[in-house]
């Protein structure tokens, strides 16, 4: 359904903002409850962070994956979450969700206008708008082998490789271009990298060479990068062979707008009770951007607090519901709710 066949005003049982990971695995949950679902994200596409910043990464912290690609675990979420026919709505930023008496529920407003009628929101947007955190002199580089994302790792085969940064992103990157570039530098600011010590070992005993208290001092190049001056803490400088300088140097994230919509803060995130719900009833929040006494932020954390609310909001829509779906193996598991389906768009 194109864009313009939509109607200003939408009605289903339950919205899910954000078409991350924990968004995708809550759409898919609530079809399987019975649920009419509608999926939006401001994104042109689904994925969130994991599209955005680290498609080619291998993941392992994933239940049944001892390890998949970001593309491939989005792919299969994607596919998973469409297979009960959710309405789903790319490139749609949610600006505001307020309780509306007259539809006995919620309503979500986009930023376009159109309005989205629902007996309950789950909100799964993760860190909110991302973009990467630039290299102070990539500035005139990028697109000549300054970038922030490695998408295909194929593509650097044979290459000299710099990798700025001193996280998890940073060694990921360098495991992944190991094997397949002429060289992998690592450079970090600071004295003591911040990523896992097995990453760094494994990292070591390939072959990446890891630097610390160490920054770029000068990028040298033609219409492509050649090669890049480091500078360590003790104020020696050494020039080394460069194709591409890739910066993991985390995200910058936009605002969000949760506290104007009445919801509850604490430290930037949303606060939840053990159901995932807010303090505005029929909103949860799941993932990275909810918070609650303990909380793990992984993605395995989300994919289980988005059966938690998925759940319990399906009992707020349907009382007579009961709150344990059933085992997922079982016939007339989630049997679904008296409501029409959502529509693919």
């Amino acid at each position: 359904m194109s864009d313009r066949a939509l109607a200003h005003r939408i009605a289903c049982d339950l919205t899910v903002v954000g078409a991350g990971p924990a968004g995708l695995f809550a759409t898919y949950y609530a079809g399987f409850r019975g649920l009419s679902v509608t999926l939006i994200d401001a994104q042109p596409e689904a994925g969130g962070q994991v599209s955005a910043l680290y498609p080619a990464k291998t993941i392992h912290d994933v239940a049944g994956f001892p390890g998949v690609s970001g593309s491939d675990l989005i792919a299969g979420l994607l596919d998973q979450a469409s297979s009960y026919d959710p309405r789903i709505l790319f490139g749609r930023n949610a600006v505001d969700v307020v309780r509306d008496d007259v539809v006995s529920g919620l309503t979500v407003t986009l930023a376009d206008g159109t309005a989205i009628d629902s007996r309950a929101v789950i909100l799964a947007t993760g860190v909110g708008g991302i973009r990467p955190r630039t290299l102070p002199l990539g500035h005139g580089w990028h697109g000549r082998g300054v970038t922030y994302l490695v998408p295909d790792p194929a593509a650097h085969e044979d290459e000299d490789v710099v990798i700025v940064g001193g996280g998890d992103s940073a060694l990921d990157w360098a495991l992944q271009l190991q094997p397949i570039a002429r060289s992998v530098t690592v450079v970090h600011r600071r004295r003591a990298f911040r990523a896992h010590a097995a990453s760094l070992t494994r990292a070591a005993s390939q072959g990446v060479e890891l630097l610390t208290e160490s920054e770029i001092q000068a990028i040298h190049g033609d219409s492509r990068i050649r090669s890049v001056v480091l500078r360590d803490a003790q104020g020696a400088e050494r020039e080394i062979p460069a194709d591409i300088v890739v910066g993991a140097l985390g995200v910058v994230t936009a605002p969000a707008p949760f506290a104007a919509w009445g919801l509850e803060m604490r430290d930037r995130k949303v606060l939840v009770d053990s159901a995932m719900q807010t303090n505005v009833t029929g909103v949860y929040a799941i993932g990275d951007v909810s918070t609650y006494l303990g909380k793990i932020a992984l993605m395995a954390t989300g994919f289980g607090e988005a059966a938690t609310a998925v759940n319990n909001a399906a009992v707020l829509i349907d009382p007579d519901l009961s709150l344990f779906p059933g085992h997922s193996t079982d016939d007339d598991a989630g049997a679904p709710l008296d409501a029409t389906p959502g529509q693919p768009e």
